[in-house]
């Protein structure tokens, strides 16, 4: 049976080489296009791509359709499909330039990879994700254990999250010389921190209740004082294993990062599951922090800074991406629209002067 076909593996290192050269994808990104190649392979028996047909397209489509997702066990969602499809679609346009190829199928032929509109338009929609609400983050925090160095590295882990809402990927690349307690200051370094598209800026600690800023400044304290941490050593290090008895066994900090984000998914899980409630990922406190910041900023400028303050150069990324109301919500504020007065006009225009003010970025002219 055949795992593989020498021609495909030739070519498709040239084009992952491409996509990192020139297209400047990420490491991670490169890693799921191979994967999208190669789940395209294993259906079509690893002929060789010079032998491409339309009906192939169509085939895999109806077996992608029939898939399922191997950690849920429910079928693929049509995001995820949408976006294999799209990636086989851009690897044979690219393919229908090069020589050896380009007279075998037409660019043209890589449109038979694209869902139905259909489907396209429900695997581009927005649906709500779960998040935790303020008082479930903080509950978790507080009934995690800290009598051991590991235990309270994780307990400040998840505070830090909370804090700043820092992507796990950053998170674990941190160094404590990026931690200013002076200051309640994060500088995400994309030099030294592996931040989303590599941006660089700073983040100040989120007013989420001054219990869960001190467990995060007694572990920077901790690690200074009580271990000699220097300020080039990782803020949240992995855990050093060693040999013990007749097993390996966890012996405490090692000066070293975490390689990947699997270890910090690994603490939001213990933890909820140990306070009795559902696991939220890291991701979703960046939810949670939207939605606060949509309670407790008064104008726009402050939730513009709110925005900056989650990494994003324009508000609307926040609106769109994490500031969805939820359905009771909805109806709480429509229900209470309707007992209250209707806003003067020049209240209504002062809120849009002002409003375009953030957006644009520029002084707005007072009326």
């Amino acid at each position: 049976m055949r795992t593989h076909c020498p021609a495909n593996e030739r070519i498709k290192r040239e084009y992952l080489i491409y996509l990192k050269e020139a297209q400047r994808y990420s490491e991670p990104t490169i890693d799921s296009v191979a994967t999208a190649i190669a789940r395209f392979e294993r259906h079509n028996g690893y002929q060789d791509f010079k032998r491409f047909h339309i009906q192939q397209a169509v085939a895999f489509k109806k077996t992608l359709a029939a898939q399922t997702n191997t950690a849920t066990g429910k079928p693929l969602s049509l995001a995820t499909q949408r976006a294999t499809l799209n990636t086989l679609r851009s690897l044979f346009i690219w393919l229908a330039a090069q020589p050896g190829y380009k007279s075998r199928f037409t660019y043209a032929d890589a449109d038979y990879f694209n869902l139905s509109e259909k489907d396209n338009r429900a695997a581009q929609s927005h649906t709500q994700r779960p998040f935790p609400s303020l008082e479930q983050a903080q509950h978790a925090i507080r009934t995690m254990p800290s009598s051991t160095a590991l235990e309270q590295r994780d307990r400040a882990s998840v505070a830090f999250t909370l804090m700043t809402g820092c992507r796990d990927r950053a998170m674990v690349s941190l160094k404590l010389q990026h931690v200013d307690l002076a200051n309640s200051r994060v500088t995400l370094d994309a030099r030294e921190v592996a931040t989303k598209f590599s941006k660089s800026f700073e983040t100040y600690f989120m007013p989420v209740g001054d219990d869960v800023r001190s467990i995060f400044a007694d572990w920077v304290l901790a690690l200074t004082s009580e271990h000699l941490w220097s300020a080039a050593d990782p803020l949240f290090p992995k855990t050093l294993v060693q040999y013990q008895g007749d097993s390996f066994r966890a012996a405490g900090l090692a000066r070293e990062h975490w390689t990947t984000a699997n270890a910090v998914r690994r603490i939001f899980r213990d933890a909820f599951e140990r306070s009795g409630l559902p696991y939220f990922h890291p991701h979703s406190f960046r939810h949670t922090l939207a939605q606060l910041g949509e309670q407790v900023c008064r104008s726009p400028e402050e939730f513009k800074a709110w925005s900056q303050n989650l990494g994003h150069e324009h508000v609307m990324t926040t609106f769109n991406s994490y500031g969805k109301v939820s359905t009771p919500r909805q109806a709480e504020i429509i229900r209470q629209l309707g007992t209250h007065n209707a806003p003067a006009q020049r209240d209504l225009a002062e809120l849009l002067r002002q409003a375009a003010t953030v957006v644009e970025g520029k002084q707005a002219p007072k009326p």
